[in-house]
């Protein structure tokens, strides 16, 4: 019985290893076809271009927005 097995075992370990090929060069491609991202003129990344640290200012118009109260260490 080993004989017909092991050649089962090599059929599907040869499908797997093809299978996984595949799926490498389609990883390969699709790496590929994306677009580099385009860097500032500074090389400062354009997602976060303008974000300054630290609180934030209040949103325009929102008169009615209330500071959360803070709680008393102890």
């Amino acid at each position: 019985m080993p004989g017909p097995q092991s050649a089962k075992k090599r059929q599907r370990e040869a499908a797997r290893q093809s299978h996984a090929r595949d799926k490498a060069a389609k990883k390969e491609e699709r790496n590929a076809a994306k677009a580099p991202r385009a860097q500032g003129a500074d090389g400062e990344d354009p997602d976060l271009a303008g974000i300054v640290a630290g609180p934030q200012p209040k949103p325009d118009g929102d008169d009615d927005w209330v500071v959360p109260p803070t709680v008393a260490p102890r």
